[in-house]
């Protein structure tokens, strides 16, 4: 598997490169936020919520199938659950709903934690057992800010943990960078510009922390 970070929430997931390869992106962004907005080919694409920096779905080529709402969903041999969240921590009231989303593909277990508010409920957690790579906000501000992301991560306890939706540069809105979540987790990361990962390379003991370059 191929994990390529856009920017944002966007993710470029691949199972393999080449034609045969199945393509899934997740919360492509629109180009107003200041970065140039994701255009390839892609299978699937996923969606946690609409707003315009997670939702431009058609800036992605091809037709990709959409999955924007909770429930199961098995796409050319890509299995995605949709989980009911919210953008907030007050049910929803501030900012709506958020669907979080595990992925099966390449024999890997992936959740896309979206724009999520708040800690999980155990009902969450019983639906994301068993999750490889976890993909995290940690800027704070829309989402939960790292002293939560460390919790949640601790409620998941994944395997590896990519943050994302952090201030990087060309983005227009003012979130936290990437360093307070690094020390507030107390985990050195490894710095990559794309997750080349297999099942049998999983961390065995412990847990690894990857900051991804964005590809934008």
């Amino acid at each position: 598997m191929i994990i390529t970070w856009i920017g944002q929430s966007c993710f470029k997931i691949q199972d393999k490169v080449g034609p045969e390869g199945k393509t899934l992106v997740t919360d492509p962004f629109d180009k107003s936020i200041g970065l140039k907005a994701p255009n390839f080919e892609s299978d699937v694409a996923t969606v946690s919520h609409d707003h315009y920096d997670h939702n431009n779905v058609s800036s992605l080529r091809g037709e990709p199938f959409v999955i924007d709402s909770p429930g199961e969903y098995d796409v050319k041999g890509i299995m995605v659950q949709g989980i009911a969240s919210f953008h907030d921590d007050k049910n929803g009231e501030e900012r709506g709903e958020n669907t979080i989303f595990r992925i099966e593909m390449d024999d890997l277990t992936i959740a896309h934690l979206g724009d999520l508010g708040h800690e999980l409920t155990d009902e969450q957690l019983e639906e994301l057992e068993g999750v490889d790579i976890l993909l995290i906000p940690v800027g704070g501000v829309f989402t939960i800010d790292s002293k939560k992301a460390v919790k949640v991560v601790s409620q998941i306890e994944p395997r590896i943990v990519v943050p994302m939706h952090y201030k990087i540069k060309g983005l227009n809105e003012n979130i936290d960078p990437v360093d307070k979540f690094i020390k507030e987790l107390g985990v050195n990361p490894t710095n990559e510009e794309k997750l080349k990962i297999n099942k049998k390379d999983l961390p065995q003991e412990g847990m690894e922390l990857v900051v991804l370059v964005p590809s934008n």
